[in-house]
């Protein structure tokens, strides 16, 4: 048990000194903490009640935590501010089962300008037929429509958008009014022509959304097909933001191919704002929703179509080549098996032309990887590339006769394999691709759980690490403390409500849920009881960025 801290002394500096007590506080210093005291914006001390019974006094603000849970705040490794905003204020389709629900939901749409909506799904349709672009111009009374799929590689878009952002000449533009590709991206674009405040407001909005939900930090992955050098400028802002509410942090990465070394230089200097690295989303492939995923073998539900290749593997190559030699990260988005082909087919070029060292010195990383065989996983962990994957996505389209099978048929049964990818030593973290899957952290959590492939389950500290530490470390962040709770470590975390806190092992031969302290592993939620824990606090570098007022009630 650890000891009782010095007393923190009155008068010494500006620094507020906050002590939680008489709850539980997920450390690796204490399994059985249930206090902890913060001082400025570091951690100070973790350790038993007793212990803090006898440093409380008026000078702390003290907060009893009632029995609820103090634990790291989450990491989404893969986020899109702005377009997570957007769709916060749009029609929200998820619930949609049919074209004519569609429709409807366009007609009943206020406003003026034009119609935008997020999360349509016809793969959840008893009837998957879409509604054509005369229907949609129809519903909005003549307005432009821009409604997005749930994966948001496509759309449905009206002919008065068709018109106004010249669609009928590029790549994946159907008459039909369901964009893909080049088309979409133009549609998507056209909608998103807004003010410097226009922007930061849909981000801010997504920031709160994060904040509510435990979040601390996002990896925004801008890129060109998706916003501007200026929305990534302003996403980064809310860092520095001296004065204003405080936010989440904002992990930024741009991206966009560099050929070459100097071509990453000059890109740097452009950007104006510090990069992670140029990964994230520059896409190798599209999605399996959309039927861009690019695949070895055509889609089950679609013979025809095999998906789409955006990059070749020499263009590939010369970008990770021209990371490498910097020492900054590089990586895709990368869905199908035959992108994940390519991928790695320009790791190994890269090596060649750089050196293994030093592809494996920048940490290069991968989006998705939905699909990958053992082969694959033995090289992403050659390479040591960063898989950030998005368990919402199992949950959502796994399983049998869901997303996955009824465009894959068999080949499904192996998607997003997390527990081979932690078997084999790739490193991992995860994500929601807000705005795709909700900001519901435990959701994932549960998700990672839950996975529809019994043997790629893995333990809930485990899924619970992907989620916080690994988030930082994904994003190779200056503070090797970030992600935990111990002293010294930044006072960057969230505050649950819980129902019951247990601690699960990974052995499928014993139970798997225990309340048995001895195993000295510190405690998470129980999630098998239907419901998330509720954040009540969420604070980052020891300032408030949300609160649900209950701790102080």
């Amino acid at each position: 048990m650890a000891d009782a801290p010095a007393r923190p002394q009155k008068g010494t500096g500006p620094s507020k000194v906050t002590l939680y007590r008489n709850g539980s506080v997920y450390t690796a210093a204490d399994p059985f903490a249930t206090a902890m005291l913060v001082d400025g914006d570091t951690i100070a001390w973790v350790g038993s009640e007793q212990a803090a019974a006898s440093i409380a006094d008026s000078s702390m603000d003290i907060i009893d935590l009632r029995g609820a849970l103090v634990a790291p705040g989450f990491v989404d490794s893969h986020a899109h501010l702005t377009e997570t905003g957007i769709a916060l204020d749009s029609l929200q389709l998820g619930g949609v089962r049919s074209a004519r629900e569609l429709l409807d939901a366009v007609a009943a749409s206020g406003g003026n300008g034009a119609v935008l909506g997020h999360g349509w799904d016809e793969s959840l349709w008893d009837n998957p037929t879409l509604p054509d672009a005369g229907e949609l111009e129809r519903a909005a009374a003549g307005r432009p429509v821009y409604l997005s799929r749930v994966d948001v590689h496509s759309a449905l878009v009206s002919p008065s958008l068709v018109a106004s952002a010249g669609l009928a000449e590029l790549d994946g533009y159907a008459p039909g009014g369901h964009v893909k590709r080049q088309a979409h991206s133009a549609a998507r674009q056209a909608t998103r022509r807004l003010s410097p405040a226009a922007l930061q407001e849909y981000q801010r909005r997504a920031l709160d959304e994060a904040a509510a939900n435990g979040y601390v930090a996002l990896a925004e992955m801008g890129a060109p097909k998706i916003s501007s050098i200026d929305d990534l400028r302003l996403a980064a802002r809310w860092n520095d933001a001296s004065g204003s509410r405080p936010a989440p942090e904002v992990l930024p990465y741009w991206g966009q191919l560099t050929p070459t070394a100097a071509d990453a230089e000059a890109l740097l200097a452009e950007l104006g704002v510090r990069v992670r690295g140029f990964a994230g989303d520059l896409n190798i492939d599209g999605s399996i929703g959309s039927r861009t995923a690019s695949l070895r073998e055509p889609y089950a539900d679609a013979p025809e179509e095999s998906g789409t290749a955006y990059l070749s593997v020499a263009d590939a190559a010369a970008h990770l080549a021209a990371c490498s030699l910097l020492g900054i990260q590089g990586g895709f988005h990368v869905i199908g098996d035959a992108g994940l082909d390519a991928a790695l087919q320009a790791l190994e070029v890269a090596a060649a032309e750089v050196g293994e060292q030093r592809v494996r010195a920048a940490g290069h990383r991968f989006e998705h990887v939905e699909m990958a065989d053992a082969d694959a996983i033995a090289r992403l962990a050659k390479y040591s590339v960063t898989v950030s994957a998005q368990p919402a996505f199992d949950a959502a389209w796994g399983g049998q006769g869901r997303l996955y099978e009824q465009r894959l048929g068999t080949r499904s049964r192996g998607m997003n394999p997390f527990a081979s990818f932690y078997s084999a030593g790739v490193p991992i973290c995860f994500g929601s691709d807000t705005p795709v899957t909700p900001l519901r952290p435990w959701s994932s959590v549960r998700a990672c759980l839950e996975h529809h492939d019994a043997g790629q389950r893995i333990s809930a500290r485990a899924a619970f690490l992907g989620h916080t530490r690994a988030g930082w470390r994904a994003a190779r962040y200056e503070n090797p403390m970030a992600g935990q709770l111990v002293p010294g470590a930044p006072a960057t975390f969230s505050v649950w409500e819980v129902d019951e806190l247990m601690v699960q092992v990974a052995d499928g031969r014993v139970q798997s849920w225990s309340t048995d302290p001895r195993a000295r592993t510190p405690l998470l939620p129980a999630l098998d009881t239907g419901t998330d824990p509720r954040c009540l606090q969420t604070v980052r570098n020891g300032l408030e960025l949300f609160s649900a007022g209950a701790l102080r009630a």
